[in-house]
């Protein structure tokens, strides 16, 4: 069954991979994802964490990902702006996939 891509209406998957990789499968979006299933993440921390990611770059995967409601990001009103970034219930039903990524990820690193 083919179902509609939420970002583009044109486009059908054809299978559930397709949506998933839709979603998580840039390089930046799996690395976000992984810092975020340790807490919530102010966006500095991210670029600490994430050093060759241009601030650009990670701005626009993470309204991606807040888009695709896999992460929510919270403004509070004090100046200069604190922006905090967590992941969803739905983002959360990540880990296990990305723990396994990890493992695997180890191995290849030898």
């Amino acid at each position: 069954m083919k179902s509609r891509n939420r970002k583009e209406n044109k486009h059908f998957y054809n299978c559930p991979i397709e949506a998933s990789l839709d979603i998580i499968g840039n390089k930046w979006k799996g690395v976000i994802l992984y810092h975020l299933m340790k807490g919530t993440k102010r966006f500095n921390e991210l670029r600490r964490l994430i050093p060759t990611v241009s601030q650009r770059v990670l701005t626009v995967q993470l309204r991606e990902l807040e888009d695709d409601k896999v992460i929510t990001r919270k403004i509070y009103p004090e100046i200069p702006p604190k922006v905090e970034y967590s992941l969803t219930d739905l983002g959360k039903k990540l880990k296990a996939i990305l723990a396994s990524l990890e493992v695997w990820g180890r191995e290849v690193m030898g």
